[in-house]
């Protein structure tokens, strides 16, 4: 990686991406942005879980009477 590379990070994301979208097929780009969908629908999913069991659990216990 040369000096200005180092500088701009995202520079060298952008020049493979736009290797990817030369040598890859419509069909494969498709596959994949449906692969990161599902990726962060499964992220949701798991937020979800842990929203559900965190509020549960803070609901646990029972009240004693205090004289």
């Amino acid at each position: 990686m040369n000096e200005q590379q180092q500088q701009q990070p995202g520079r060298m994301r952008q020049d493979c991406l736009g290797m990817l979208r030369d040598c890859v097929s419509e069909k494969a780009r498709e596959h994949f942005r449906n692969s990161r969908i599902e990726f962060l629908k499964g992220l949701r999913t798991f937020i979800d879980h842990r929203i559900d069991h965190l509020s549960r659990a803070g609901q646990k216990g029972s009240s004693v009477p205090v004289e």
